[in-house]
């Protein structure tokens, strides 16, 4: 199945045949120069101390043992252990810093900044036991970011976002001693216990990584989530564009890349003021063009429509069109080849936080409690730029999606204003209309053809009546290719596209960054407590894939995926291939923990297969209908359609 070419995108390979012409490296060329170390691939290699790196390789790997005695399948928990650490760091630290720009706003110190979705506000202070009656907007989010701050540090009980979760999940969990005590306790313990010396037991290892996990998606993840909404607004279905396209010959064109939407927020009301918009036409401009790269395009995109430049992988190649006056970063998957490169054409590579510096980047430093100040300032510097812009090669290529499908939208849709529910969805499911659910998530990775396995394992889904949900850069990825529209139906199976023609919404749903992860949690638990498919995450015929993963952040995603019940299967290749021990430990052992299970499947294909076999057994166990796909699809909007065609 693997294509030839790079990437399936056209307009990436547009710009790789400019990049290849003019022998400029990019991400793509550097993956075939560079080849990846085979043992570390594997986790076969342990660093944790300068005795090393001790390497495990041959066909006695498995019973060799480091120079202090550990073994292969303890070094490579640890490596995998680790991993997550790092992952559940980076998203905690995100939802760390939206709930210090709450307390910010709360006290009137935030520029530019208010509290746009009063209702999440008081609705997130019920489930966190904030009084909300009686009281100020500003008074409940001041105890609602305090509150939320102090699951960073707690050092006893429980983080408070554990609670929504099913009751028999939460009821396993503290059996099984999983729900984070606080999020930096869980990360630093995890680290501590796998240096030199420490924890020498590959299950008892794994099990700390899976609560650690635990930090990301029920912890700092989902206080980000829902915390952003409540500052930025909870997104609602909006159209827009994506892929290289949405770049303008003739306007100063901005590129915000990177993860964090508070600086990102600023920069849409910066660049839509009056004022630049003047300043711009001053500089020989038609005006000013915001785009996204990577999630921070996704947080824009979800509330205010402005459209998506691409995914990880494009970000290099954005600036290659030579149309590209600043690119602004914030944090994670920001390459440090864009220094050099930039330096090839006009662009300024702005870095903007106090956690990222990259030597030879422009820096301007972003403060929330000056960020109106700091976002014009960028936005000038871009305007400035634009004179000096040369020749551009934007490939004339683009396509439309629909994004912006919160659950709480979801909820809506299913049901109304005063009846959402997730009920009809459950009762499709039920009825075999809709066979399953699947969340496509992840990277994309320059040692994958680009977006071919989003792309393909989306499409056999919906052909197969699974309805798609997906996020971060798979959401790109599939944008690029229309299967983010309602004409995505066209491939649909002729049930799911029944339940979405009589709903009214598309068969592959948006619901935002990789952050908005914990979006998918909600559904799926709102699934399971709805009745009728279980009482569990774990009873679900669901699954979740991250075709192209690469990093970190990936795995503590999978893992709290598995911690919450669910199969989740890795494309690429298996960073734990090393110890067939360890690879046992997160597939039936984890599943027979926790009902979940990881695994690692680098053929799309084979994804597909294994992911529709576990939702036909979820459905068998549920003793639900036989999917049976010939038995639906004749809708009054399907058959409507047909009889006007007939008559034209």
């Amino acid at each position: 199945m693997t294509s030839k070419q790079p990437s399936i995108d056209p307009a990436t390979l547009a710009v790789l045949a400019k990049a290849e012409a003019e022998k400029i490296p990019t991400a793509f060329t550097r993956a075939l120069d560079m080849k990846p170390c085979p043992i570390g691939r594997e986790g076969s290699c342990c660093s944790v101390c300068y005795m090393g790196p001790c390497r495990f390789v041959g066909k006695n790997a498995e019973t060799m043992t480091g120079i202090c005695g550990a073994t292969h399948a303890t070094i490579t928990a640890r490596n995998l252990a680790r991993a997550i650490a790092a992952g559940a760091s980076a998203h905690s630290d995100h939802g760390r810093d939206l709930c210090f720009a709450l307390l910010a706003i709360a006290k009137g110190e935030a520029q530019g900044y208010g509290i746009k979705d009063e209702r999440k506000l008081r609705k997130l202070a019920g489930w966190m036991g904030v009084k909300s009656d009686g009281r100020s907007k500003e008074e409940v989010a001041e105890d609602v970011a305090k509150l939320a701050l102090a699951q960073f540090g707690q050092q006893t009980g429980e983080v408070i976002c554990a609670s929504r979760a099913t009751k028999k999940r939460q009821e396993l969990w503290r059996r099984l001693g999983l729900i984070p005590r606080g999020v930096d306790r869980e990360i630093v313990e995890t680290l501590h216990r796998t240096g030199m010396g420490t924890d020498q037991d590959p299950e008892h290892i794994l099990t700390q990584a899976l609560r650690t996990s635990m930090t990301d998606g029920w912890g700092g993840a989902m206080l980000a989530t829902d915390i952003g909404d409540v500052i930025f607004g909870t997104p609602s279905p909006l159209q827009s564009n994506a892929n290289l396209g949405v770049l303008k010959e003739d306007e100063v064109n901005i590129v915000v890349h990177g993860h964090e939407p508070l600086l990102s927020e600023m920069i849409v009301v910066a660049a839509q003021e009056p004022e630049a918009s003047e300043y711009a036409k001053s500089k020989g401009a038609k005006g000013i063009n915001l785009v996204g790269m990577c999630c921070t395009a996704n947080e824009i995109l979800m509330r205010h429509g402005i459209p998506s430049a691409g995914n990880f992988l494009d970000q290099e190649l954005a600036i290659i069109t030579g149309s590209v006056e600043a690119m602004v970063v914030d944090v994670q998957c920001i390459m440090e080849a864009l220094v050099s490169l930039a330096s090839r054409f006009h662009t300024k590579l702005i870095t903007t936080s106090a956690k990222a510096k990259i030597s030879g980047a422009t820096h301007i430093q972003f403060d929330e409690h000056q960020a109106l100040t700091s976002a014009r300032l960028i936005v000038r510097t871009a305007i400035d730029n634009f004179p000096n812009r040369k020749a551009t090669d934007i490939p004339d290529i683009r396509n439309e999606m629909v994004a912006g499908f919160s659950h709480e939208y979801i909820n809506y849709a299913l049901g109304g204003t005063y009846r959402g529910s997730f009920r009809p969805l459950n009762d499709a499911i039920m009825a075999g209309r809709i066979r399953g659910a699947a969340g496509v998530v992840g990277c994309t990775n320059a040692r994958c053809v680009q977006d071919e396995g989003h792309s393909y394992i989306v499409r056999e889904l919906i052909k197969n009546d699974v309805i798609v949900v997906q996020t971060g850069c798979g959401a790109h990825a599939n944008a690029k290719y229309g299967l983010l529209t309602p004409e995505a139906m066209d491939f649909a199976g002729p049930g799911l596209r029944e339940i979405c023609e009589a709903v009214g919404i598309p068969p592959v749903l948006h619901l935002g960054s990789c952050v908005d992860n914990t979006r998918i949690l909600t559904v799926l638990t709102q699934m399971a407590e709805e009745g009728g498919l279980g009482e569990d995450i774990d009873d679900l015929p669901a699954v979740g894939i991250a075709p192209e993963w690469m990093h970190e952040k990936a795995l503590a995603i999978g893992a709290y995926f598995v911690a919450s019940g669910a199969y989740v299967l890795f494309g690429v290749d298996s960073p734990v291939a090393g110890s067939k021990a360890v690879e046992e430990l997160i597939s039936a052992g984890w599943e027979e923990k926790v009902g979940g299970k990881l695994e690692f499947e680098p053929d799309p294909v084979k994804i597909v297969e294994k992911a529709l076999d576990h939702i036909d057994k979820k459905r068998r166990a549920l003793k639900l209908e036989e999917y049976k796909p010939d038995r639906y699809g004749q809708s009054g909007d399907a058959r409507m359609r047909q009889v006007l065609k007939e008559r034209a």
